[in-house]
């Protein structure tokens, strides 16, 4: 089993047909001020399991700050089961809202490990303060 891809969004749900639906796409954040949380960040995380795959899986996440210390991490097991007749791989999607806790700016890195192997390294890069906005122009007459 492999990871096809893994990113930050804004939300995601699988629809009744089954299809990924992924919305606010991000690898950056601003926020006023550190230590803060992100709230609900959702992770996505699309496996692509083999017919050698059935059965189960431990998949864990590691959330790490930009001087390299663990803030967090968690772990799970997930079951892949039988794919359909005449399928050669089967997609295999994990969905999970995390509060993102960030105690400084910087790049930050959640860890995908699957069966015990780093499979997915995902950046987010952090910026802390006010936002500067552009200036507004006015017009002339």
């Amino acid at each position: 089993m492999h990871v096809s891809f893994a990113l930050f969004a804004d939300a995601a749900n699988i629809s009744q047909e089954g299809k990924l639906n992924i919305l606010g796409v991000f690898d950056a954040l601003q926020v006023a001020a550190v230590p803060a949380v992100h709230p609900r960040a959702t992770m996505i995380v699309r496996l692509k399991a083999l017919p050698d795959d059935i059965g189960r899986h431990t998949l864990a996440f590691g959330w790490f700050g930009p001087n390299g210390d663990e803030i967090w991490s968690s772990s799970g097991e997930l079951e892949v089961g039988t794919p359909p007749p005449g399928a050669t791989e089967l997609d295999v999607p994990v969905i999970a809202a995390i509060d993102l806790p960030i105690q400084e700016a910087g790049t930050h890195v959640m860890r995908v490990v699957l069966d015990g192997d780093l499979c997915a390294e995902l950046l987010l890069h952090v910026r802390s303060g006010a936002v500067a906005l552009p200036a507004m122009g006015g017009m002339v007459s």
